[in-house]
């Protein structure tokens, strides 16, 4: 089989193969209805049944967005976003497609003088002031004991496709996901952080809250399904990869790993939200009042220095924005 250049979908049919490639958008959808990216006929699929997204990464990952029949990943169904590989079964009802994303390894390239310097992986690292929003939806592997799987993949799957949504109305994206969290970054500009921009970060965790509530209150949950979050902002080495027109951005670095403490932290003090104290120094900065968030100290994972965070419940965090939102 001729290898293809982007990453694509192969949907095996009597009349031979039809190729669906993943391109133009960072984000695909599969089902019956005429709305979606991929219009499957088959009775068993729901009208909206899953979503493909890629992140900034280069990673692809598959999401049931609450379909009735479930989607599979080789044979195991899917409850939280699952990370695609190339030759992955995926099946939707009757319907099975395999996911295919060609790449070459740079440990597999044994001639890289000959190579076409345009299809060389470039690598930029480059040193940017950034926040992170770390988000964790709350004893999940409790959840998932005392709910039926239909329902739990309903549940969970349409959680992380609203995330999605509001994260990117808010000027970023889903950048990572894992298991039952999601990771993502705001880019600040040469001039540093804008009162907007901070305002758009809190205002994302805020509506992920309200969006946790209505679901809790859609399905038939053992217990309300409960959100905390973690917000960090700092420099970072972020890389710029990818060949062609298409970059590709991460950060690393001890501002993203300090994101997923805080989050950490805040099952530790019983609240929902807790800020870098950088992040809240920026706030203030801003001219933002002081209303709504309180001063902790608290000793996060592989740090040896106790460290300073500024958390609250997300009532507190509507106060601070109603506060400030207006500013």
């Amino acid at each position: 089989m001729t290898v293809r250049p982007t990453p694509y979908l192969l949907l095996k049919t009597e009349s031979g193969n039809r190729y669906l490639p993943l391109v133009g958008s960072n984000c695909w959808t599969v089902g019956r209805s005429d709305d979606n990216n991929f219009v499957l006929s088959d009775r068993w699929i729901s009208r909206n049944h899953a979503m493909l997204q890629s992140t900034e990464t280069s990673e692809f990952y598959l999401i049931d967005l609450g379909s009735r029949n479930g989607s599979f990943v080789n044979g195991r169904r899917v409850s939280i976003p699952v990370t695609l590989r190339t030759g992955d079964r995926l099946t939707f009802g009757q319907t099975e497609l395999e996911f295919h994303c060609p790449s070459v390894k740079r440990d597999n390239q044994t001639n890289m003088g000959l190579v076409d310097k345009e299809t060389i992986t470039s690598t930029l690292h480059v040193r940017r002031l950034i926040s992170v929003m770390v988000v964790d939806i709350r004893d999940f592997t409790v959840l998932t004991r005392q709910i039926d799987e239909k329902i739990l993949s309903a549940a969970i799957g349409t959680w992380f496709r609203q995330a999605g949504n509001i994260i990117r109305d808010y000027g970023s994206w889903v950048d990572k996901y894992i298991g039952d969290a999601v990771m993502a970054i705001w880019f600040h500009g040469a001039k540093g952080v804008t009162n907007e921009e901070m305002m758009q970060i809190l205002q994302a965790v805020s509506d992920l809250y309200k969006m946790t509530v209505d679901l809790s209150n859609k399905y038939p949950l053992p217990f309300p399904m409960r959100i905390g979050a973690g917000i960090n902002t700092g420099y970072a080495m972020v890389g710029n990869t990818g060949s062609g027109d298409r970059p590709d951005y991460t950060a690393i670095g001890d501002t993203v790993n300090a994101a997923f403490r805080l989050e950490s932290a805040t099952k530790q003090l019983g609240l929902d939200v807790a800020l870098g104290e950088t992040t809240y120094t920026y706030l203030l900065q801003l001219g933002a009042n002081e209303k709504g968030f309180e001063q902790y100290t608290v000793n996060l994972k592989g740090y040896e220095v106790p460290t300073l965070t500024y958390a609250g419940s997300f009532v507190d965090l509507d106060n601070f924005l109603l506060n400030n939102i207006t500013r």
